[in-house]
């Protein structure tokens, strides 16, 4: 599908094209936040219902680029793993937490939210994640970063644990010009190396209105 960015889309981009890095927060500063849906995603909220993947219930769960948590906190009350966000944004680490703290959670459930950078972030051998969302993480890096990213996931990832992506946006567009970038279902896989096994890949059944024929849910499994 092709369709023209979105002013805010523009915004954003020219945001992130002056600082790269900073961009991040002055855009939730100037309230330029178009991947933000107010919700949690729906294919995610139907996967973790569905019961069609044996997912874990016990140990830890990471989502980068977290913004607001709501995936976050999705992911910690339903399956009640302890779940980590991260995003770079203060901004967005702050109004993540504040909704943590204002949602009616589970007794028990451990959520953190924290200003990290995803791929400085290292965690012991014994705290390898269980399980890993990226919704729009993995769009808003530059493409030259995605072997980063797929290394980086390797290192995070325990033998076993699961990496749950919702490809969005599928939009035809020129390479190189985002964020979003261009991204196919493949690219993940083809970032990600030898050594997973894609256990989901589907059109999710329920989407946002203004996601659907946008987005694939591919779900892998560290070998």
């Amino acid at each position: 599908m092709s369709l023209l960015p979105s002013p805010e889309q523009e915004r954003l981009r020219e945001i992130i094209a002056q600082d790269p890095l900073a961009g991040w927060d002055q855009a939730w500063q100037k309230k330029v936040t178009p991947w933000d849906a107010g919700q949690s995603q729906p294919p995610l909220r139907d996967l973790l219902a569905s019961g069609e993947l044996n997912l874990p219930k016990s140990g830890r769960a990471l989502v980068p680029g977290c913004g607001r948590g709501y995936d976050t906190i999705l992911i910690a009350s339903t399956l009640g793993l302890e779940t980590i966000g991260l995003d770079i944004s203060p901004s967005a680490v702050a109004a993540a937490n504040a909704l943590a703290e204002s949602s009616d959670l589970p007794s028990g459930i451990k959520i953190t939210i924290s200003t990290d950078d995803f791929f400085t972030f290292t965690t012991s051998e014994e705290e390898r994640f269980d399980l890993v969302y990226d919704y729009t993480f993995f769009v808003a890096i530059p493409p030259a970063r995605r072997p980063e990213w797929g290394q980086q996931m390797r290192q995070l990832i325990k033998p076993g644990g699961y990496l749950i992506t919702l490809v969005f946006p599928l939009d035809d567009q020129p390479e190189g010009v985002g964020p979003p970038f261009f991204v196919l279902p493949d690219h993940y896989a083809v970032a990600l190396g030898d050594g997973w096994g894609k256990v989901v890949d589907k059109v999710p059944a329920v989407s946002l209105e203004s996601h659907k024929d946008r987005e694939r849910i591919v779900v892998y499994r560290r070998s």
